[in-house]
């Protein structure tokens, strides 16, 4: 026994070997194997996203984002008695929802504090704001270009939210 040698340990792995589960090779002649990694943890990834703003007046705020800004309305959602508590606001893929306050939480809170919306659009912008100055909306600021090449204009909601609509280049 004493010409037998005793096996060695395998050397330990490193972290982007042991990553490797195995090896596809390609049913082309003469094609490299593939190396599949194991996948790392599955990353959150959204379809879509709608903001909803809980609001003073529903009716007015319906009122301003048809007329002003140009949404449709979508869904609504009447309470038993009949009274309207929510609606759903479409442009084109994009949907606000607008909520009646229940005002559980005080009628004097402030609404729209640190948050803006931004909101990309293929239309001229120029002209959107212009459409909207005439229906009687107040820009928070007129159209302009941004030094990345954006051109947008902003605007408050009757509540406070604000929204900035830009074009990129």
């Amino acid at each position: 026994m004493a010409g037998k040698k005793t096996p060695k340990k395998p050397a330990k792995k490193s972290a982007k070997a042991r990553s490797v589960v195995r090896k596809k090779v390609s049913a082309k002649a003469g094609a490299k194997p593939v190396e599949r990694r194991k996948s790392a943890p599955p990353t959150l990834r959204l379809r879509s996203v709608i903001a909803g703003f809980t609001v003073n007046d529903i009716a007015r705020s319906v009122a301003w984002y048809r007329d002003v800004l140009g949404f449709v309305v979508g869904d609504e959602w009447r309470g038993k008695d009949g009274v309207l508590r929510g609606a759903e606001m479409k442009a084109g893929a994009v949907s606000l929802f607008l909520g009646q306050d229940d005002w559980k939480k005080g009628r004097d809170r402030a609404k729209g504090e640190g948050f803006r919306l931004y909101c990309d659009t293929a239309q001229d912008v120029d002209a959107i704001a212009a459409r909207v100055k005439a229906a009687g909306g107040v820009l928070a600021h007129e159209p302009q270009t941004q030094p990345w090449g954006e051109r947008d204009f902003g605007i408050v909601d009757p509540d406070g939210f604000k929204l900035t609509i830009s074009k990129g280049t």
